[in-house]
């Protein structure tokens, strides 16, 4: 490095200054970094890009971690942590597709199908992970959950607002579609969400029951029609079929006496 030796430990004055500077979390990787420097002889000006892009990366992973807990999201349900390995069977191209996230320009919705137990979970809250990383704005709630806190904001007079919020999130994902009833005031406020973000914003649903079925779980067919017939005219619909998700993440039985305890052959007599 120009006959300079930036190799070694990193010095108490160091320290202190980029604590200072609010750069304390660099001394996690900054003494692998100069003796790396050291090694190839980097130049000044590659040397501080290398430590500062580091700082880049380690600040925005924080900020997508903040924002997508934030957003609802399951931390552990991501496409790193999918399974490709399980019996599950759906439209890879379409998958890809929704991946990309231009479905959100568009913008149209989506709508995961299936049993109980696939994976939907855990597609849907892997695209909120991407679309999170790429600062687009998310929120993800279980839908009975976000119908109730609708009910629940008309108490204090707070659902118009809610209701404005909620309309303005680019991907609003809504988990467990019509597992229950939606009651009058229910599918009054799922209709009305739906009419605020067509067309504008894109919703995704997971359910376990085809869009035809949801009519009958709402109080109103009239409503329940208009909001069904909006939301499936600019879905995506990615069904998945197969075996239970959640049976491969079931821990494995502990080993029992009779596991371990060999019975005695000639070579051990």
């Amino acid at each position: 490095m120009s006959g300079t030796r930036l190799a070694g430990p990193v010095s108490a004055e160091l320290r202190a200054i980029l604590r200072q500077l609010k750069l304390g979390r660099m001394l996690d990787t900054l003494p692998e970094r100069l003796a790396l420097a050291g090694q190839q002889h980097l130049p000044h000006a590659d040397f501080l890009e290398l430590v500062l892009a580091d700082e880049v990366t380690r600040r925005e992973a924080n900020s997508a971690h903040l924002r997508a807990r934030a957003a609802g999201l399951d931390a552990t349900m991501r496409i790193d942590t999918w399974d490709a390995t399980a019996a599950i069977r759906y439209d890879r191209q379409l998958w890809n597709e929704l991946t990309s996230l231009r479905f959100l320009d568009a913008p149209h919705g989506a709508v995961v199908l299936g049993p109980v137990g696939v994976g939907k979970t855990h597609l849907a809250t892997a695209l909120g992970h991407i679309a999170v990383r790429r600062r687009r704005t998310v929120h993800m709630a279980r839908a009975d959950r976000l119908l109730k806190r609708l009910k629940a904001a008309r108490l204090d007079n707070t659902v118009e607002a809610e209701m404005r919020r909620l309309a303005h999130i680019e991907l609003l994902i809504l988990d467990d579609f019509a597992l229950q009833p939606l009651d009058a005031i229910e599918t009054t406020d799922f209709y009305e969400l739906i009419v605020e973000r067509h067309r504008k914003t894109a919703t995704l649903l997971t359910s376990n029951r085809e869009p035809g079925e949801w009519l009958a779980m709402m109080a109103d067919p009239l409503l329940a029609q208009s909001a069904v017939d909006r939301l499936v005219s600019t879905a995506h619909e990615l069904v998945i079929e197969g075996e239970s998700y959640r049976r491969r993440q079931r821990p494995a039985p502990a080993p029992t006496d009779a596991d371990t305890t060999r019975t005695p052959g000639k070579e051990d007599q």
